[in-house]
């Protein structure tokens, strides 16, 4: 784990990782909130938006994934895959040469359908949800890991628990997730002296330790 990187590397890694499973985690969930309009709830997306803070509008279910995916709204997942691509430019050298090649590709994929009057489906959501797992594989086939290696972990897991934290998952899988954050800010900061987390502490505190963690292992380049 030679590899020295500069902060604003280091930071771009870690948020390109938090974009990429947002928008994987977003669109799993949208995928069952479609199922359940249908066949129970049609109120079920407007819930689910609800817990992210967000609310939007939609007629039927077919109207809710245009909404979730195109919809002007903070998690439109045309946006997100914009801020990971403007990432990975940034970060470029430090990024597989396929991986990077995905991720161009599907921010064009979006910003045309976003253009057209295509018309969104499952099968779409299918396609994209397969390219961003190609996209993981690409990042994680190198058999010795480098630095960036772990900042883009980072950034995927820290989002893991952001986002059950926002649509309120169960809290033992966010502190499984915690306890392999934590094994990694440890070996990039092994000077560093982290607190452990238990049942009784509220997201809150988790989210707020998680934040005060990355905050200590992305510093400037001395």
């Amino acid at each position: 784990m030679e590899q020295l990187l500069t902060a604003n590397v280091a930071n771009n890694l870690y948020w390109f990782g938090r974009y990429l499973e947002r928008v994987e985690s977003t669109l799993i969930e949208v995928v069952y909130h479609f199922d359940r309009i249908i066949d129970i709830d049609k109120n079920s997306g407007k819930e689910f938006y609800k817990k992210l803070g967000i609310e939007i509008e939609y007629e039927n279910a077919k109207d809710f994934l245009n909404a979730a995916v195109f919809g002007n709204h903070s998690s439109n997942l045309y946006q997100l895959i914009s801020y990971a691509k403007e990432n990975a430019i940034i970060c470029r050298s430090n990024l597989d040469t396929e991986a990077f090649g995905s991720v161009i590709e599907l921010a064009d994929l979006l910003k045309h359908s976003s253009h057209s009057s295509f018309s969104i489906d499952c099968r779409f959501i299918d396609y994209v949800l397969s390219l961003i797992s190609e996209i993981w594989g690409e990042l994680t086939r190198r058999q010795k890991r480098n630095t960036s290696d772990y900042f883009l972990r980072l950034g995927k897991l820290v989002e893991k628990v952001d986002f059950h934290v926002r649509v309120q998952k169960d809290k033992e899988l966010s502190l499984v997730i915690m306890d392999e954050i934590d094994k990694i800010v440890t070996r990039l900061a092994p000077n560093s002296e982290f607190k452990p987390h238990n049942q009784t502490d509220s997201y809150e505190v988790i989210i707020s330790s998680i934040n005060g963690k990355i905050k200590k292992i992305i510093v400037e380049e001395q």
